[in-house]
């Protein structure tokens, strides 16, 4: 198990534990702990509607192709954002630190 740290669309912070031997990505672990996050399209990289920002210093893949083409066009992009469905949670991701980026619907 591990801890992830979240900043909900108001501010609040919440402590995530999470299991590293089932294959869950961060998206999961957000609507599994009743966070507001769509995952639309079920974490094929498809919508940004699990879009945060990685506020932590954690070793991260590089952003695949479909992620980029996602962000580029989703809204509230920024430098550190990344689409929740595509970072797995493995044991070197313990204590990262994530906002939840504006829920795009608002636009």
């Amino acid at each position: 198990m591990i801890k992830i740290k979240v900043k909900d669309r108001e501010g609040e912070l919440h402590e995530l534990e999470g299991p590293t031997d089932m294959s869950l990505n961060l998206m999961e672990l957000f609507k599994a702990h009743e966070l507001p996050v769509e995952g639309t399209c079920g974490g094929m990289a498809l919508c940004a509607s699990c879009q945060c920002y990685v506020l932590s210093d954690h070793p991260l893949d590089g952003r695949t192709d479909a992620e980029e083409d996602m962000l580029a066009e989703a809204f509230h992009v920024k430098e550190n954002s990344r689409l929740g469905c595509q970072i797995h949670l493995i044991d070197e991701l313990d204590g990262l630190e994530i906002e939840l980026a504006p829920d795009e619907s608002l636009n």
